[in-house]
């Protein structure tokens, strides 16, 4: 699960799709394509958002999307076309390009971006939240 800084939605959807998969079985981790925030814990909003639904974030910590990656996942989720573009820089060959998908491409819906809500209010990360549950509902279900 990859967005910008790894502090909103990208801890959102490990901890959403931690919750829907047998963790002995699929390995869920999020990362950044920035180093803003490399070492700090999720955002506040997104922590409150989680365990508002039962989903403990808080533990996790932010970390910057790598190359390396491209060989320790099999499926690479972006959160938006700006990050999308970003991972796909730093692909090696076809192969890594393959792995990488819009999240929300998962399910039908009009927009593929799940919104960036840094700046926004509480509300855009309850609005958040309910997109990527949709999606990792739709992917737990293909797992």
């Amino acid at each position: 699960m990859v967005c910008l800084g790894n502090i909103c939605r990208s801890p959102l959807a490990e901890g959403i799709l931690k919750s829907k998969v047998d963790s002995n079985k699929i390995l869920v981790d999020s990362a950044g394509t920035a180093g803003y925030h490399v070492g700090n814990m999720p955002d506040i909003r997104s922590i409150a958002v989680a365990q508002k639904y039962g989903i403990d974030i808080h533990q996790q910590k932010c970390r910057k999307f790598t190359s390396k990656d491209f060989n320790a996942f099999d499926i690479i989720y972006a959160m938006d076309n700006s990050n999308y573009s970003n991972i796909i820089a730093l692909a090696k060959n076809k192969e890594d390009i393959s792995k990488v998908k819009l999240l929300l491409s998962e399910i039908t819906i009009e927009t593929k971006e799940v919104p960036d809500p840094y700046y926004d209010k509480d509300e855009g990360f309850e609005i958040v939240f309910q997109l990527i549950d949709k999606a990792c509902e739709a992917i737990a279900k293909k797992l």
